[in-house]
């Protein structure tokens, strides 16, 4: 047996049954392992940047890590924006790096690179499998890490001789590990602040924001009159009918200290204190008071329901139901809106709908206008590298095995960074509905020019601007083999929508804004 077959076995007997791919030269013999021993789906991704972003869609469906492959240092650079934001969204990940034969290294071959540092950069764990022997022991290891709560990329990379030598051993697979417990001395100074009745807001990440999370989180709300918000960008949220309308931390700087302001306590259920996605001159970095009591529930390799239920319980806060809204869901016609795209969506998503959210200054607003629909699972581009959105939502549709339709709702300045995932939509035949938002510039660009300060003119202008020539997204779809039609109106926007729900292969709608 060789190292790249015992990794193989490897991966299969700790659970692995996925990899995402895009292979070189030097993981042929892994690549030849994968075609021999059955167990693990490989799925091809045209560039490694789609690669890394369905990975991390995966995993936050699948809620169990898949592998990556990855060809050599040059291979991980252009997969490392969507492994950057899959460790903001917590991800696990097997990511798996061939390299350069150790014996080759010193000759400084042309794609020898310090991949090891690279790969530190996006990583909690990092090995170098030096040998046949050694890779089963490392890959098993790596799943381990992988799969650690709250999710962890975990990087192997595999030299070429060691994926071709013999003597490989396959590795034990090593015991799951489990949430850390959550301090009850944190929970009862969580109900001593909950009781004393000052201005509370509890903010939930992570577990706390599924269903069964917010049910915990609105009795506690309903028992000590705290209010409930979650971070502005969520790995995985639950919505929709049986779900709460959780608002999120506005992006704006101004808008989220204005809504934070009035809060003495603010306790973090697996969430981070809300900071700025960037820094303005003369603003703050800070969305809290600087006097508020930041308190920490639950960190985020705990389990933020555990935690909301121990505090249920501490409190003797009584089941209470989750509020319903009583509205029903508007048909909107005509002009293109982001209310009336919103509510177009809501009306018309199939149940259990997995939404990808990478909207960016469109989308600000969908919330409000979509949690009458049917319940529903929405998925935010945590880490902020734009690209993210058509290949997470490919990897999202591989984890539900085609069962759930994948709404990604997709700026189209940032769906050029990976537009080639639709070609693995089409391979795959899955039940995926893009719809590109198209204003044909980096429209939140616009926006951040005038909040740093900054006086454009033409030529900054013009770098904002995706005309002359325009992107033909209908072309572009079916290019790599994926149905497309353009809607300018959102009666156009329905009907396409209603057909595309109807089918099981992707569909493309360019929605003209």
């Amino acid at each position: 047996m060789n190292g790249a077959e015992s990794l193989v076995h490897t991966l299969i007997g700790s659970g692995i049954d996925t990899c995402f791919a895009n292979p070189g030269t030097s993981e042929m013999h892994f690549v030849a392992a994968l075609d021999r021993i059955p167990g693990i789906k490989c799925v091809l991704g045209l560039q490694e940047n789609v690669v890394t972003g369905m990975a991390d869609g995966y995993f936050r469906i699948a809620e169990k890590p898949a592998s990556t492959l990855l060809h050599c240092g040059p291979g991980l650079a252009n997969g490392l924006g969507n492994l950057h934001n899959t460790r903001r969204a917590r991800s696990g990940v097997v990511n798996i790096v061939g390299d350069q034969a150790t014996f080759h290294r010193p000759y400084d071959a042309p794609l020898t690179a310090d991949t090891e540092s690279l790969s530190r950069s996006v990583s909690s764990w990092v090995r170098t499998s030096l040998s046949a022997t050694d890779v089963g022991r490392d890959a098993a290891q790596a799943v381990q890490v992988a799969a650690s709560p709250p999710g962890q990329v975990a990087t192997l990379i595999l030299p070429s001789d060691v994926s071709w030598e013999e003597g490989g051993l396959v590795g034990e697979a090593l015991p799951k590990q489990i949430s850390a417990a959550v301090d009850a001395m944190l929970i009862e100074e969580a109900a001593k602040i909950l009781r004393g009745r000052d201005p509370t807001l509890i903010l939930l990440s992570a577990g706390g924001v599924l269903s069964a999370g917010q049910q915990l989180a609105w009795d506690i709300a309903k028992e000590t009159g705290a209010d409930l918000m979650t971070d502005f960008a969520a790995c995985r949220l639950s919505r929709g009918s049986g779900t709460l309308q959780l608002s999120r931390v506005p992006y704006n700087i101004d808008e989220a200290c204005k809504s934070l302001s009035k809060y003495k306590h603010i306790i973090l259920v697996s969430a981070k204190p809300p900071v700025g996605f960037f820094a303005y001159p003369g603003k703050p970095s800070k969305q809290y008071r600087s006097d508020v009591n930041l308190f920490t529930l639950s960190r985020p390799d705990q389990d933020a329901c555990a935690a909301l239920g121990a505090l249920a319980m501490e409190l003797d806060a009584k089941h209470a139901p989750v509020p319903q809204s009583n509205s029903k869901i508007k048909a909107s016609g005509g002009h293109v809106s982001s209310t009336g795209l919103a509510q177009t969506l809501a009306l018309l998503m199939p149940e259990s709908s997995i939404v990808v959210d990478e909207s960016v200054s469109y989308g600000h607003g969908f919330y409000q206008y979509t949690h009458s629909a049917p319940a529903h699972d929405w998925l935010h581009n945590v880490g902020g590298a734009i690209g993210e959105g058509i290949p997470m939502a490919t990897g999202a549709a591989l984890a539900a095995k085609g069962k759930r339709r994948v709404i990604n709702l997709q700026a189209d300045g940032s769906a050029m960074y990976s537009l080639q995932a639709l070609w693995t939509q089409a391979r795959e035949r899955l039940p995926c509905t893009t719809i590109i938002l198209s204003n044909r510039k980096y429209d939140i660009l616009v926006g951040e020019y005038e909040k740093v300060g900054a006086r454009p003119g033409p030529t900054a202008m013009s770098m904002l601007n995706l005309t002359d020539p325009n992107l033909n997204w209908v072309q572009l779809a079916n290019g790599m083999g994926v149905e497309a039609e353009v809607a300018s109106n959102l009666d156009e926007l329905g009907n396409l929508l209603s057909n595309s729900f109807s089918q099981s292969a992707p569909f493309l709608i360019e929605l003209l804004i």
